[in-house]
């Protein structure tokens, strides 16, 4: 596969891009950036959102995991359809209702400042390290089977791709970005289904022998019913389920295009048939990881788990079509999930941290403030990549990307709080509270899985003995973030008082 072809079909991409964003931010405001000046297409919005929850890291490690992992995986796709029935039935009535552009304006209303200031701080602490852990492992593989043909410094690579970000991000914020999306999704899985096709055509098979090779190898097993795994299929299940409710309903990036959706009725339709179309497409991935390995292992070759689909896909036993049409859709995963992550930031830190909707000013002022803001997380964005470069380990995105979700846990607790009590929170222990809860579990965990955090730290923590005594050889799995909110929940609850009105409830 030339680089320089390659390298042509990348830039002709961007240029799309650009002339998309082009359009569709023409007459643009606040509030087009913020939330699509609520006028979104749920049929896009539900669309694009596909590509923003899947990511590049989704697109290379889903396929990478199921040589060890079977299709396990797909517990947590099931889980997943629990927590987006909680997102649209329970949380976007509450969104709406209060007629929210930031939903942690719901924390303070409910709460106070403190709670408003702390979820804001999770939330921007969760997306800007899971969305430059992304980042990093896509331009990784930009760099290696491209850029690095060329001499190109990786720095540079990494400069340009957000740049270009925030040229088409910059004026028309969300309302671009539902059409940018939807544009990259459609590349994404047009790339997944060719994908597919011509390995199982390289397998010299159809569809019904690469199902019976997959089952020879026992790749297709979806549960595991081993209570101390911690792939276990229910605790993979109740977590999937408290992973969506927590890093897709409670997360800025993901709420703020459902609500830039002119009615509820319409969003709630958003969040099913996105949920309909994830879970089939989180399948299909998991049926590519399948026939990448069965064609790994009939032609010898040998990769580390993130990097085969790439080495496959670019090999000289496929056409060049095929290695275009995959380094387009790894773009097309990447991007919805740099893109709207640098958006939410911003109207995470303009709003919550930095209250632009309360401040007087005329509309430029609060624009050239969004600007500064934006131009910021793209500084951020840079550096941080920068630091997984110099770390030089893609292993060490596991362990950040297990971070993220950790954060999530004292918003999974205050939103919970909020809602199922009629209590309110002394502000001055609202901090302690979130803090500790994530650092809690956190060990928990450690002590649970002492063996993965000392290959992913390079050091041996001497934490055996007390993890076999204490769990059996039980593994915390996903449930690590329903664990996190239950402890910060507990903790609210330690600072809490009886209410002397009504607080404000998802349903009447």
């Amino acid at each position: 596969m030339s680089p320089a072809l390659l390298f042509s079909f990348v830039i002709g991409y961007f240029v799309l891009l650009l002339t998309v964003a082009w359009y569709t931010s023409r007459n643009s405001n606040n509030d087009s950036f913020f939330i699509g000046n609520r006028n979104s297409n749920w049929m896009l919005v539900a669309f694009g959102m596909i590509g923003t929850s899947l990511s590049g890291v989704t697109f290379v490690s889903v396929p990478g995991g199921v040589g060890s992992g079977n299709f396990y995986y797909f517990q947590i796709v099931i889980g997943y359809l629990f927590g987006y029935l909680v997102i649209a039935y329970v949380l976007l009535p509450l969104y709406y209702k209060m007629n929210l552009t930031s939903i942690y304006t719901y924390l303070e209303k409910r709460f106070g400042v403190s709670a408003h200031k702390a979820g804001a701080f999770f939330f921007i602490l969760s997306r800007v390290v899971g969305a430059t852990a992304r980042l990093y492992l896509v331009i990784s593989v930009l760099q290696t089977f491209i850029f690095d043909k060329f001499e190109i410094p990786f720095m540079a690579t990494t400069l340009v791709i957000l740049l270009l970000i925030l040229l088409y991000t910059f004026e028309g914020g969300v309302k671009t970005i539902v059409y940018t999306d939807t544009l990259q999704t459609t590349g994404m899985l047009v790339g997944l289904v060719v994908c597919v096709v011509a390995i199982i055509k390289a397998l010299g098979t159809d569809f019904g022998g690469a199902w019976q090779m997959m089952s020879d190898k026992g790749y297709n097993h979806v549960f595991n019913w081993d209570i101390k795994s911690g792939s276990f299929a229910l605790k993979h299940i109740l977590g999937g389920m408290f992973i969506a409710i927590a890093m897709t309903g409670l997360d800025q990036e993901m709420m703020q295009k459902n609500i830039s959706v002119k009615t509820l009725k319409d969003s709630q339709k958003n969040i099913m048939s996105f949920t309909a179309v994830l879970m089939f497409v989180n399948f299909l991935f998991l049926i590519l990881g399948a026939v990448l390995y069965l064609y790994a292992s009939a032609n010898g070759i040998k990769a580390a788990p993130d990097d085969l689909f790439p080495t496959i896909a670019l090999s000289s036993a496929f056409s060049g079509a095929v290695g275009i049409i995959f380094i387009i859709a790894l773009i097309s995963a990447l991007f919805p999930s740099v893109d709207g992550a640098i958006t939410s930031l911003t109207s995470c830190f303009c709003i919550d941290i930095l209250g632009i909707k309360k401040k007087q000013g005329t509309e430029q002022e609060k624009k050239r403030t969004r600007l500064k803001v934006h131009f910021s997380f793209a500084l951020v964005f840079f550096l941080m990549v920068v630091l997984f470069r110099w770390m030089n380990d893609k292993l060490i995105i596991d362990f950040i990307l297990k971070f993220a979700g950790v954060t999530y846990g004292p918003l999974l607790g205050l939103f919970a709080f909020g809602i199922l009590t009629k209590r309110s929170l002394v502000q001055k222990w609202i901090w302690p509270v979130c803090i500790l809860a994530p650092l809690l579990a956190l060990f928990v965990d450690m002590l649970s899985n002492p063996a993965w955090y000392e290959a992913k730290l390079h050091t041996q923590l001497g934490l055996q003995s007390i993890s076999d005594s204490l769990f059996h050889g039980y593994k915390i799995g996903n449930e690590l973030i329903l664990i996190n909110g239950i402890l910060t929940f507990l903790g609210l609850w330690s600072i809490s008082k009886p209410m002397d009105r009504e607080p404000l409830l998802a349903v009447e």
